[in-house]
């Protein structure tokens, strides 16, 4: 009975112990996370700029923070142009749009995106993930278009992975596509995406004459 009683109050402590870990755990990924979001967005002692294309307003940030997430950044950022005073410390980033740039900010200084976010944008940052070598947002990115895939998107999907060489999501894609031909070829979204990337219409094709042969 007091082996019974004693082994009851070891398993409670347990949880306790496990509950509290959890708890700090929350509260320190919520302390960093927090702490350099706020620094971002109350643009606390930033000292540079971001410039999206079409001449959107400009972000300031952290080269800090930025050489730490990108070995593109560091790259640039320590390079003779970027050693100049801070006023001419700045960085045009053409290809993203500002809601873009300030979604690629926000990952890179939380580590996460809320869903809505990811959703307009994966494909945007897919291409900065890949431009500037940012892994873990390249891998964000991939789990995001697998778990998202559908006959709407998956020519988007294809394309993507095939420009920044996500193979396994390719592949995947791939597959959807030829099981789903009959919608995906006939809709409107074909005839764009067959222009413009013609090699995969071909891959296309193939694996649908290969799955025709198993069956």
């Amino acid at each position: 009975m007091v082996h019974q009683i004693r082994t009851l109050l070891d398993v409670s402590r347990w949880v306790c112990d496990m509950k509290a870990m959890e708890y700090v755990q929350k509260e320190e990924v919520s302390f960093l996370k927090g702490g350099f979001f706020t620094a971002l967005k109350d643009q606390m002692h930033t000292d540079m700029e971001l410039k999206p294309g079409n001449n959107g307003p400009s972000i300031f940030a952290h080269r800090a923070l930025l050489a730490t997430r990108s070995q593109i950044f560091k790259n640039m950022l320590e390079s003779d142009v970027c050693k100049a005073p801070p006023k001419d410390n700045i960085i045009t980033l053409s290809e993203l749009n500002h809601e873009e740039l300030e979604s690629l900010l926000q990952f890179l200084y939380t580590g996460s995106l809320p869903e809505e976010k990811m959703e307009k944008h994966v494909y945007s940052l897919s291409l900065a993930a890949d431009k500037y070598e940012i892994p873990y947002l390249q891998k964000f990115c991939e789990r995001h278009m697998l778990r998202s895939l559908k006959s709407s998107n998956a020519l988007n999907v294809l394309e993507i992975s095939d420009v920044c060489s996500y193979l396994p999501l390719k592949e995947t894609a791939l597959k959807f596509i030829v099981k789903n031909i009959e919608d995906i070829a006939f809709s409107d979204r074909y005839d764009e995406f067959a222009l413009k990337n013609p090699h995969l219409c071909v891959q296309i094709t193939r694996a649908s004459l290969i799955e025709a042969r198993k069956n």
